[in-house]
């Protein structure tokens, strides 16, 4: 008798290569590679791809056949992609090429209902996708000293917060009415497009949760990844778009009875 075949999950990020800014390349890389051995824990067949490296047409012939996305962390995303203004004078690094390859992979995500998980880039993305807009910079609004420590060196880039949940939304069952979570980021969502709930806010009132209103599709502004998060949280994010398989489940009973 034949194995079911393992699911498959693409892990998509921006690049595999920034030689400009070394030190923030390898912190980017560990998170993205700390969701990868947690999705592969979980059972799953998980392959990471750089959006930017492939282009549009390369991400999508490749994860044409994957059972549920990650679009995690990243770059600024261009103000072209929702008709923001250009030309902040805190307007980051931008990766065009990721950008439209991203994008197009949200859409299509959406129009098959795939299960799709975005982080803090990831989660914009879904806004910009549904036909929401961002705000450019969150010291504008007098709010960003509570998302990240600016200037900090990459390894110090995380601050932590709290984020009010929603009642009733997934992401509240899955971690309690109000998580604490690690957070780096200076563009955030300001309106939610179509079919998109804001199910989390910081205390400031930042948007830091979506969840789609009918679809397995959630968006969340921190890092669930991040070596500094609390434990267990980044599984239970995962487990809205990527329960354990069956075997998974068996392997993690196991251990737990060989513990007890």
């Amino acid at each position: 008798m034949s194995s079911r075949p393992v699911p498959r999950l693409a892990v998509v990020e921006v690049t595999r290569s920034r030689p400009h800014a070394p030190g923030y390349h390898a912190y980017v890389d560990g998170m993205n590679g700390r969701m990868l051995e947690a999705v592969r824990r979980r059972g799953w067949a998980g392959e990471r791809h750089a959006a930017g490296d492939l282009g549009r047409s390369g991400l999508l012939r490749l994860t044409d056949d994957a059972e549920a996305i990650v679009v995690v962390g990243g770059e600024d995303l261009s103000p072209v992609l929702w008709g923001g203004p250009a030309g902040h004078p805190h307007e980051g690094r931008h990766h065009e090429a990721a950008d439209e390859a991203q994008l197009a992979l949200v859409e299509r995500a959406l129009r098959r209902g795939t299960p799709l998980l975005g982080v803090c880039r990831g989660h914009q993305l879904l806004a910009v996708a549904t036909g929401g807009t961002l705000v450019p910079h969150l010291d504008d609004l007098g709010g960003d000293v509570l998302h990240r420590t600016p200037g900090a060196p990459p390894e110090r880039l995380m601050h932590r917060h709290a984020v009010d949940l929603a009642a009733g939304s997934r992401l509240r069952a899955a971690l309690g009415a109000r998580p604490s979570v690690q957070s780096a980021h200076h563009q955030a969502v300001d309106r939610v497009g179509a079919d998109l709930v804001v199910t989390g806010r910081a205390p400031d009132g930042v948007v830091e949760a979506v969840e789609h209103r009918t679809l397995p599709v959630v968006g969340v502004q921190w890092h669930p990844e991040d070596r500094g998060a609390p434990a267990g949280q980044l599984s239970a994010v995962l487990d809205l778009v990527a329960p354990r398989t069956s075997a998974a489940r068996a392997a993690v009973g196991a251990q737990d009875r060989v513990a007890a």
